[in-house]
């Protein structure tokens, strides 16, 4: 198949290089030249650790209209920030019958991206589809040279409409098996366990991150921090009953996705998953897992939870300290309900429109 690949960041160049490995055509985007000048060098990305061996990639550009031109499947893996207007520039290049899939999508990535496609008037047949999370844990030891940490067994994968799911997976199963068809968007988008990890954690070591100390964001883990991020998880998972939806919580998922991984509590299991073993702290608090994580994640889950007439006591705090902490309003360009067009929508007429 011809894949094009947005976003040449650890997760593109991780899933770039699969694909090549896999014998299929690759196209790469990214607007960071020095960056596609390496891998233009190169002419492909090498794979270490759970997976070895050379992704052979067929042309790197900074071009979008160049990289999708005639492909199958196009792989999106930017930060969920711009998704939204990623959509629009793609909208008047998009070929009918393309699929699109979000690498993550976090919350409500593909219902972002159609409103993208939306505002920019395409009336093409496009597939949008997000993934629960990234399929891999992976570092980059330079461009080019992937470390493969971990893959996960299972990650969920929806479509928007919901009907479309079957075609999607129909089409990528045999590339990527781990993705499993969802019921909906909204499955996918609440299952969204990096916005229950990451904020926390950075949160709770922010003086230390600020300190410039060094520590591992999992195997570093202590049995208090992982306590709250249960509690905060039980949020999450109201939020999924209110909706129909029977969530994984944080430990069971770690269990899911990496099969193998022991431990009888979620401390035990962050410190031991063999996948989480080498990964770093962020060196600032100015970091995905919080510029990222709370207006694509924290934010969408606290709106739909207050549509469903919850309280969402803990997430309207880590939000509100987060935004006063880096002075910075995740409410004015993150996913609301009113952005994603679902304002006005009561619980149901919510659920009807993105099935």
């Amino acid at each position: 198949m011809k894949f094009a690949v947005i976003g040449a960041g650890n997760g593109g160049q991780a899933i770039a290089g699969y694909l090549g490995m896999q014998g299929h055509s690759v196209n790469i985007y990214d607007i960071d030249a020095e960056k596609l000048s390496v891998l233009d060098k190169k002419r492909g990305i090498i794979l270490e650790g759970k997976l070895n061996g050379y992704g052979k990639i067929n042309y790197v550009t900074n071009e979008l209209s160049k990289a999708i031109l005639g492909v199958d499947v196009i792989m999106i893996t930017t930060v969920a920030n711009v998704h939204r207007e990623l959509a629009m520039q793609l909208s008047p290049i998009l070929e009918n019958n393309q699929i699109v899939i979000l690498n993550p999508g976090r919350t409500c990535g593909a219902l972002d991206f159609k409103m993208g496609l939306t505002q920019a008037h395409c009336n093409k047949k496009i597939y949008i589809a997000e993934a629960q999370t990234l399929v891999y844990a992976c570092r980059a030891k330079e461009t080019g040279r992937i470390n493969i940490i971990g893959i996960k067994d299972c990650v969920f994968l929806a479509a928007i409409p919901a009907v479309d799911t079957a075609h999607v997976i129909n089409v990528i199963k045999d590339v990527y098996p781990c993705f499993k068809p969802s019921q909906s968007v909204l499955h996918t988008s609440l299952e969204n366990i990096g916005a229950i990890f990451h904020p926390c954690v950075v949160l709770f070591n922010a003086a230390t991150i600020e300190r410039g100390e060094e520590f591992y964001f999992y195997r570093d883990m202590t049995s208090s921090i992982a306590q709250f991020i249960e509690k905060f998880d039980e949020e999450r998972i109201a939020v999924g009953k209110a909706y129909g939806i029977d969530l994984v919580g944080v430990s069971d998922w770690i269990s899911l996705a990496y099969k193998g991984t022991k431990g009888d509590s979620l401390c035990e299991k962050m410190k031991n998953n063999p996948a989480y073993n080498d990964i770093l702290a962020p060196v600032s608090i100015f970091s995905r897992q919080l510029i990222e994580d709370l207006p694509t994640g924290i934010l969408p889950i606290l709106e739909l939870g207050k549509a469903a007439g919850l309280k969402m006591s803990l997430f309207e705090s880590i939000l509100n300290v987060c935004t006063e902490l880096l002075s910075c309003d995740f409410r004015i360009n993150g996913r609301t309900l009113k952005s994603l067009g679902l304002n006005n929508l009561s619980k149901d007429e919510i659920l009807n429109y993105i099935k």
